[in-house]
């Protein structure tokens, strides 16, 4: 009776054991074959690959004093992301989808939009901004998410310099491109330059580039002088500029509020003072009348590049905007766009950033400036540049930037200061 009874508990028990692994196993295997087939967490029937949109966010001034560089790049990256993937907005079946977000031009709106980017829309990817202030404020954020974020049009060398973190990339150029661009203009052995930038890192790190890379030539930095970024009268500093009797003076300014005028009505060219600067987008050019003649450096002016990319971005922002040319921070949205997707086509449309990080270091891919290069060491994009002279040409109500020579990628490397 004892060894029938124990031999009955003992099947009932392994027949249970059989039952429950069934049951646990089937639960299992239909778990996934209902996940796979109704494509959540973006996958796909026929190969397993995420189908998720990739998301980016921009931050641009799309009002305020920078407004003018915000919608240019705004509209350069649309027309990027467009050329980049030959008209089809997606990488590797994965649609990209852009939420763009105005900055103000003001670091505390910065941050608010850069976190509501990073956690309501989940954004893959951050770009921007259009101040160098709203992106220094903006950079910590790019590293406490662990995002990639690709600076366009920000220029202060500290974003890839003291500030710098491994998830910034910058197709922008910096301060001390511009800088030898600049000084290669102007500077000589005894030539002796007066500096006037807006008071703050745009400004001062434009001044400390342009003077280390004039001294290397031989000029003398006489007066350095900073005015308020919202000022509207130049008047103070433009007097200190004529009283310290500089052969140059060497302009850096970005914004509506430009001291063109200011500094045609003072005559610094009546006390033989020349002028010199980085010729702006064309609304200041407007401006600049007085200046004809004067020789300097560009970033970008639309007939100056030519490469099948800039002939592309010409022709169908004419077509898109009502004839309008491409005008200076166009270009540089259209890089950060190209230098994404190209990312993206690399890793096969993975967007994590430890592996798009390995693949955006080194490198090199087309834009309207030619081939752009993220260097390694600080991800800082080599590029060229252009040193010009202002010229009268018929037909165009402003001064035009003539070529003298394009100066290439590898003269304009700026110090590795991170």
């Amino acid at each position: 009776m004892k060894r029938s009874f124990k031999w009955s508990a003992f099947m009932v028990l392994l027949t249970f054991i059989l039952i429950l692994t069934t049951a646990c196993s089937s639960e299992s295997s239909g778990g996934e074959t209902d996940e796979t087939n109704s494509g959540t967490d973006g996958t796909t029937e026929e190969n397993g690959a995420n189908t998720d949109p990739i998301k980016i966010g921009v931050l641009a001034s799309l009002t305020g004093a920078l407004e003018t560089y915000g919608k240019q790049t705004q509209a350069g990256f649309e027309l990027g992301l467009e050329y980049a993937t030959d008209g089809t907005m997606e990488v590797n079946g994965r649609k990209i989808e852009v939420v763009f977000e105005d900055t103000e031009t003001k670091p505390e709106v910065s941050v608010q939009k850069a976190t509501k980017l990073l956690e309501e829309d989940e954004v893959d990817f951050l770009v921007g901004s259009s101040s160098s202030g709203d992106t220094l404020a903006v950079l910590p954020l790019a590293e406490e998410y662990e995002k990639i974020m690709v600076v366009e049009p920000a220029v202060a060398d500290s974003i890839t310099g003291s500030e710098f973190n491994k998830y910034i990339f910058r197709t922008a150029r910096n301060s001390s491109q511009d800088a030898v661009a600049g000084a290669a203009a102007i500077a000589d052995e005894g030539v002796k330059i007066a500096t006037l930038a807006p008071d703050y890192s745009f400004g001062r790190d434009g001044v400390a580039a342009f003077k280390d890379a004039a001294i290397d030539l031989g000029a003398e930095i006489v007066l350095e002088e900073y005015a308020d970024p919202a000022a509207t009268d130049f008047t103070s500093n433009i007097q200190k500029i004529i009283e310290a009797k500089p052969d140059y003076l060497f302009v850096i300014w970005a914004g509506a509020n430009s001291p063109w005028n200011q500094i045609a009505d003072m005559k610094l060219q009546d006390n033989g003072i020349k002028i010199s600067t980085g010729a702006p987008d064309i609304a200041a050019l407007s401006t600049m009348a007085p200046l004809i003649g004067m020789e300097g450096f560009t970033v970008y002016y639309h007939d100056l590049p030519k490469n099948e990319v800039n002939d592309w971005l010409v022709e169908e922002h004419k077509a898109r905007y009502d004839g309008a040319v491409p005008d200076l921070f166009t270009p540089g949205g259209m890089s950060a766009a190209i230098s994404i997707v190209e990312a993206l086509k690399k890793t096969e449309g993975d967007t994590d950033s430890e592996k798009l990080i390995e693949t955006m270091e080194g490198m090199s891919f087309e834009t309207p400036k030619g081939t752009m290069t993220f260097r390694p060491e600080d991800h800082q994009a080599l590029q060229s540049l252009y040193a010009i002279r202002l010229v009268k040409k018929d037909g165009v109500d402003y001064p035009v930037p003539e070529l003298i020579r394009e100066l290439t990628p590898e003269e304009t490397a700026p110090p590795i200061r991170n």
